[in-house]
């Protein structure tokens, strides 16, 4: 679990980065939360895109991703979703 400090760090690390992924009316399936996973312990800060044609509710994408991937959510603003997983073998960000 992210602390505030930590999650305001990641925010501001965030800012700069692209969204990875989009969501569309499709939603979400296993092939979507398998290349995630990948990126994850790649990059291990992220950035999700919710498309306009999905009717789904932003926080309960933002917490089916965040437990099929077992991430942390950073911020769910407007229609992006932020999500952090410290990677194994790839580490990069150095929490506060």
């Amino acid at each position: 679990m992210l602390t505030g400090k930590q999650k305001r760090f990641l925010r501001s690390k965030a800012h700069n980065v692209d969204p990875t992924f989009q969501i569309g009316k499709a939603g979400i399936n296993d092939n979507m939360v398998n290349q995630l996973i990948d990126i994850l312990e790649n990059r291990e800060l992220i950035k999700i895109h919710v498309l306009q044609n999905n009717s789904e509710d932003k926080k309960v994408l933002a917490q089916k991703l965040s437990d099929e991937t077992k991430s942390d959510i950073v911020q769910v603003i407007g229609s992006m979703i932020v999500l952090y997983k410290e990677s194994q073998d790839n580490k990069q960000i150095q929490l506060p």
